[in-house]
């Protein structure tokens, strides 16, 4: 028997980006780039892992937006069309580097990363989703799910119909995407307001996940802090972050991902190769952008990007293999004396965002690999375990109400909530009162009912946090404001049309493709509860 349990959480989101109306556009690589560096690296890892015989366990959230774009035809179209340029450019530049031994090695290293990643593709017959719900099936993946669009659901609250409809929206949307109801669900921006158990509840979920103080902060005082699930009086568990493992991984000043040996992220052949030669595979528009060819390592503190040295595959695995053993090492020593103190095997929950592992931090899934191996092999202080399975042999916990939180900025609403993004939220209250109204109608024919399904796609999308997120980081914030916006009239000229029961129909089967997730939903998911 181990002393205790470490859960690792992987929270795979990104926002509904199709855009069939252009040919191109940028925000689109947000996931050709995930697939190629972080999605299809986790694969790799399950199926070594499971080829080896390591019984691994890890829970990991697939947002409807990601698991929508991996299954759609038109961007697996052009996921195929944007690697064939990565291999193409990779294979280039193996022969201009023919000369230089090192970069000629790691064009290579490219080349055949690229190659495998096709091989993958192709082996899933490209689709990914049904390759993760295979570990599902083999219980050594746990799948959860989220809000249908990631709505920050504290900010929602006034509407109640708008919060449940994020919620059972996902849960339908995963039962016909895995043939099954979720067992969990990661809030969105891990954001628990207090009540929102009930809808959790009613939805059939069985656990949460929120950040560390929304648990430390529970009433009454949760005698375990982190270190167990709290049962609220609903009988939905919740479940903690750690912060001591979390900022091991998570943080740019003390963190793994910061190491001089790893790739340098800033640092990419799109910004630095001749622009001629670069040109064929950047911005149509002739603009640069990041290829996902880096050539250089962090170095150390305090250089510019011209002084970084070049990158070395292998000693960046080499430390990848020393980070995993001093992970396990200090959840080894946590566990231990966690369990010293409880008189019972604490859990350590550790959620991480998925595309840190390969994007953000190309050795992310090296180290993972690592871990797994060694955490099954070299110790027996703790077993790795998925949330399911710890709630399934630990049906006896504490009862709390846990306390208002999210993983954000200064642990509550601010980061979605300021400056940058205030002016969204009457319009958003607007739309969802609209919605609700709608909700009551019954249609006359078929164009109403596509028309009012159509209308709650559009508030849903709207609702995304993810553009509230980018408005304050200020990264590529005129497309979050023109998502928004766009949006948001779509809505309104929905609303229009519906109560002067003058529907266009040549428009709405255009936003129709053009917005075409959740192709199974039904508005009256919005009539109050």
């Amino acid at each position: 028997m181990s002393n205790g349990y470490v859960a690792l959480v992987l929270h795979a989101h990104l926002p509904f980006v199709r855009h069939p109306e252009s040919n191109y556009v940028l925000e689109e690589e947000w996931l050709y780039e995930a697939i190629t560096e972080t999605y299809i690296p986790l694969l790799w890892m399950f199926e070594g892992l499971k080829r080896d015989g390591i019984d691994f366990k890890i829970t990991m959230s697939m947002t409807p937006p990601l698991v929508s774009m991996l299954c759609d035809p038109l961007l697996q179209d052009r996921y195929d069309a944007h690697l064939a340029q990565l291999e193409e450019l990779a294979e280039m530049e193996t022969e201009r580097h023919t000369h230089n031994g090192h970069l000629r090695y790691l064009a290579e290293f490219y080349a055949n990363e690229f190659n495998r990643v096709r091989q993958t593709w192709e082996n899933c017959d490209r689709n990914l989703v049904n390759a993760f719900k295979g570990f599902l099936d083999s219980n050594n993946l746990e799948i959860i799910t989220c809000g249908a669009t990631h709505g920050y659901l504290p900010l929602m609250k006034i509407h109640p119909q708008a919060v449940w409809a994020q919620i059972q929206v996902a849960c339908e949307h995963y039962e016909q995407t895995f043939g099954r109801p979720p067992k969990g669900i990661w809030l969105p921006e891990c954001a628990y307001y207090e009540g929102l158990e009930r809808m959790l509840a009613d939805a059939g979920l069985r656990y949460f996940l929120t950040d560390g103080h929304g648990i430390l902060y529970a009433r009454p005082r949760p005698r375990f802090g982190t270190y167990a699930p709290i049962f609220t009086e609903t009988g939905v568990a919740a479940f903690g972050r750690d912060h001591e493992s979390s900022q091991q991984v998570w943080s740019s000043e003390v963190g793994y991902p910061g190491a001089v040996e790893y790739r340098e992220f800033y640092k990419d052949l799109g910004w630095e190769a001749d622009y001629d030669y670069i040109k064929p595979y950047i911005m149509p528009n002739g603009q640069r952008k990041n290829t996902g060819i880096k050539y250089h390592k962090i170095t150390g503190k305090g250089l510019g990007l011209s002084d970084k040295a070049l990158y070395d595959p292998y000693w960046a695995r080499e430390k990848a293999a020393e980070h995993a053993s001093n992970f396990m090492y200090n959840r080894q020593q946590q566990v231990q004396h966690l369990h010293g103190m409880m008189q019972r095997p604490p859990i350590i929950v550790s959620p991480y965002d998925a595309e840190l592992f390969g994007h953000w931090w190309y050795e992310g899934p090296w180290f993972l690999d690592y871990l797994f191996r060694k955490s099954w092999y070299d110790q027996d202080t703790f077993q790795m375990t998925h949330l399911a399975d710890y709630l399934k042999h630990h049906p006896t916990q504490q009862v709390c109400r846990p306390s208002q939180s999210s993983w954000g900025y200064k642990g509550f609403h601010e980061y979605w909530l300021n400056q940058t993004n205030a002016w969204i939220y009457p319009h958003l209250h607007k739309i969802t009162e609209r919605m609700i109204q709608l909700s009551h109608r019954e249609p006359t024919d078929l164009l109403e009912w596509r028309a009012l399904n159509q209308a709650a796609r559009e508030v849903l999308l709207a609702q995304s946090s993810d553009w509230a997120f980018i408005m304050r980081t200020g990264t590529m914030v005129p497309y979050a404001v023109r998502r928004t916006k766009s949006h948001v009239m779509r809505f309104n000229k929905l609303f229009e049309d519906i109560v002067a029961e003058k529907i266009d129909a040549g428009w709405l089967e255009k936003i129709e493709t053009m917005d075409n997730i959740f192709p199974k939903i039904n508005y009256q998911v919005y009539r109050p509860l």
